[in-house]
């Protein structure tokens, strides 16, 4: 018989919450509190979101891994080694949480004092429950001053007792009680303090370091089995790149033990089996990556020499193959297209990648470490249909593409609908709402117009209201912007996936039409002075427009074609020159996500590494006509 065995040395834990609830700023504390910032004097904020599109935006868009090495009084003078996981809150970065919690043997759930448990927050808890992991509840921010310690804490148990209840039916053996029993910590990351005793709010946890969330890790979280004299088996988690090594493999190990320069079988996703060599193992310590000769279960590490390995895949025993299972993820819910640059514009940059080739390389890498994205083909062979969780993941995408110097075409984002027995369902959201109550009405009215049905209201007495609406899909897109203009900036809005639904109707997007440039040349003042009074304008003057181009908005709900290139008439009584930017409204400047959102069925937007415009599919104008024309008939 095999006997199973207990790594007591050490804990592999992931950290999931809701977005900006405090996940990566409290890794920052435990790795300032165990000393791994000793060689790093200079350590910025945040240093999780190494990415540059994390930093701007302030969200952790890649699940990273990191090492704290504690040998506190609740380890009873052991070192141990606690890997601990930082994964995305945003939903549309769904696939980054399952692949973390494949890695792990328990969660620390955080969540905000003040908001309490929002969407992401379900939807990170639920999976972290149906992989039957431990949770512990973390209350971060105690001292916000408007914080609500313990109703944070009764909504926090109520969502686990409400998730418990209904995976319950799906999993035959989950334990309610055991779910319930989670032991309770406050902290505040940015102070680097936690304790188990409840502050009053507003108030620091009384503990002035981490040692009470260490040592409820310790006493929580399970320590990694294994079955003593099983083959190897390590699971491809993640994937990474070295300069020096090329692609590199991270992985945990699960059974037996891995090795430098040992031969191994790869079990590969089509279920064929090859022998590698592992020429290089890496273990992390700290925020870097150290050479080691071994690996035993449930480390986790990176290892190089394997140049086409995919995330899920296996390395085993090359006399005894034992494959584990694949990771499973969520289905995607919205799609885009994404072809070659085919303005008049296109290839002005100098050193852009414009070809299709190029773009078809480009996405098929993302393939390699994105298990939550598909690609399929369209009719055209310089464009391709990329699916994904959310509007804001193919978003981030793009925009990455872009810095990398591609010029693209992308299409507005679609929803990925499906038959179910014979109706036409499309993909549903469980939206959540918080905003001043003098804004209820118009976010209200707001989403009844694009198919939303409110479920529930609260209101805490402190002069915001909190809505929860069940939307579709679709009628998300471009919803962000009208609703931060409706609020005036103070609404925040927050989604996880609530399932297909019947078919809810037509949707009107935009009740605004486009102002569309009827000529190439560039934008004068004169022109943009004579015409603001029809719409918003998105360009500056002196731009270069052509033929098709969306330059603003159109203050009525039908396009309308302008000539923004027109210039004033020389006369021998003023000169040209004499034009002024000063009776002229400022621009209303795009972003990328913006401009997706902005975009009607018939527009798409261009994408160079310098600029960002939005245009009709068919540039023509009297092109557009007739095919409006052939559409009626």
């Amino acid at each position: 018989m095999t006997a199973t065995s207990v790594r007591t040395d050490l804990r592999n834990v992931a950290i999931v919450a809701h977005v900006d609830h405090g996940k990566t700023t409290l890794v920052d504390a435990m790795l300032r509190n165990t000393g791994a910032f000793a060689a790093h004097s200079e350590v910025e904020d945040r240093v999780m979101d190494s990415g540059d599109l994390e930093k701007e935006k302030g969200i952790t868009i890649l699940a990273k891994n990191t090492t704290v090495f504690y040998s506190g009084p609740a380890s009873n003078g052991e070192n141990v080694t606690i890997n601990v996981i930082d994964t995305p809150g945003h939903a549309d970065f769904g696939g980054e949480v399952e692949r973390a919690l494949s890695m792990v043997d328990g969660v620390v759930l955080l969540v905000d004092s003040s908001e309490g448990p929002l969407p992401q927050t379900r939807f990170v808890l639920r999976k972290a429950l149906a992989a039957k992991l431990p949770v512990i509840l973390l209350v971060n921010k105690t001292d916000r001053s408007d914080a609500r310690i313990q109703e944070v804490v009764g909504e926090s148990m109520d969502l686990l007792l409400g998730l418990a209840s209904d995976l319950a039916e799906e999993i035959e053996d989950l334990d309610l009680d055991a779910v319930l029993e989670v032991p309770v910590v406050y902290a505040s990351g940015k102070a680097g303090r936690a304790s188990l005793n409840e502050p009053a709010n507003g108030e620091l946890p009384d503990k002035e370091d981490l040692e009470d969330l260490f040592a409820t890790i310790l006493e929580h979280v399970p320590a990694p089995t294994y079955t003593e004299g099983e083959v190897l088996q390590a699971h491809v988690t993640n994937l990474d790149a070295s300069p020096f090594l090329g692609r590199l493999a991270l992985l945990r190990i699960f059974n037996g033990t891995l090795t430098k320069g040992q031969q191994v079988a790869w079990a590969r996703q089509d279920g064929t089996i090859k022998p590698v060599k592992i020429t290089e193992l890496l273990a992390t310590k700290g925020l870097e990556r150290v050479h080691a000769d071994s690996a035993g279960p449930g480390e986790i590490v990176a290892v190089a020499g394997i140049e086409d390995i995919m995330i899920g895949e296996t390395l085993t025993d090359i006399d005894n193959p034992k494959p584990l299972p694949q990771i499973e993820v969520d289905e995607p819910a919205i799609s885009m297209t994404i072809g070659i640059n085919t303005s008049p514009l296109a290839g002005r940059v100098k050193g852009a990648k414009v070809t299709a080739r190029q773009i078809k390389d480009r996405l098929d890498r993302e393939l390699i470490g994105n298990v939550s994205l598909k690609i399929q083909p369209t009719e055209r062979p310089d464009a391709w249909e990329i699916l994904g969780r959310g509007e804001l993941a193919l978003a981030i995408l793009v925009e990455q593409m872009r810095r990398e110097g591609f010029e693209l075409t992308v299409g507005k984002p679609q929803v990925v609908t499906k038959h179910i027995d014979g109706t036409l369902h499309e993909p549903f959201e469980e939206m959540t709402i918080d905003a001043p109550e003098e804004y209820m009405g118009a976010i209200t009215q707001l989403l009844a117009a694009r198919k939303g049905r409110m479920s529930s209201m609260t209101n805490n007495g402190t002069g915001w209201v909190r809505m929860e609406f069940t939307v579709p899909a679709r009628g998300l897109i471009g919803f962000r912007t009208r609703f931060m203009t409706e609020t005036h900036g103070t609404g925040i809005a927050s989604s996880i996936s609530g399932g297909y639904q019947p078919w809810a109707g037509d949707i009107e997007y935009r009740t605004n039409g486009s102002l569309v440039a009827d000529r190439a040349g560039v934008a004068t003042p004169f022109a943009m002075i004579n015409l603001q009074d029809r719409g918003t304008f998105f360009i500056d003057p002196t731009s270069e427009v052509y033929e098709g181009m969306i330059v603003g908005e159109n203050s009525r709900s039908e396009d309308m074609d302008v000539n923004i290139t027109k210039e004033k008439k020389l006369t021998n009584m003023r000169a040209a020159s004499s034009d002024s930017f000063e009776g002229l409204t400022p621009p209303r400047k795009l972003t990328l996500e913006e401009s997706l959102e902005f975009a009607r069925e018939d527009e798409c937007v261009e994408i160079t590494p310098e600029h960002i415009r939005i245009r009709k599919v068919i540039l023509g104008q009297s092109d557009r006509v007739k095919a409006a024309r052939a559409k009626g008939k």
